[in-house]
This record gives structure tokens, C-alpha cells and sequence, in this order.
């Protein structure tokens, strides 16, 4: 069973691993603690869609943070 993380920021609960691996790859691969949509979209000055976009390419590229 894997770990359930939990928003740094606002506490939000048991974060998807597509929030995950977006963190990782928009801050750092190596970081342990992360933040939800909304406080990522905050913490980087964008729009959630706009990240949710960058996962989809993400995605189509084949990363393997999002397999």
C-alpha cells in the first residue's frame, strides 16, 4: 500500500499521485513533502489548469512519474 501525503501548505488529505509527480517534477524529483493543486498552482504564480495541462503533456511524453 503506498503512502498517503499530505498538503505542507494547507493540510489537505491523501494527495493523488498525479500531484504528486507534478510536484516532483515542477520543484524537485527528490522532495518529500508536497503540495495540492491549488497551493502548487500559488506556490509557482499559475492557474490549476494550467498544471493539469502540463501533466497531460507529461503524460503524452511518456514520463515516468505519471505511468
Amino acid at each position: 500500500m503506498s503512502k498517503k501525503y499530505n498538503c505542507i501548505a494547507c493540510g489537505k488529505k491523501n494527495l493523488d499521485k498525479d500531484t504528486i509527480g507534478v510536484n516532483k517534477k515542477l520543484i524537485d524529483e527528490n522532495v518529500n513533502t508536497f503540495y495540492c493543486m491549488d497551493c502548487l498552482a500559488n506556490y509557482l504564480g499559475c492557474e490549476v489548469q494550467d498544471i493539469l495541462d502540463k501533466i497531460e503533456e507529461f503524460k503524452e511524453e511518456g514520463c515516468k512519474l505519471f505511468s
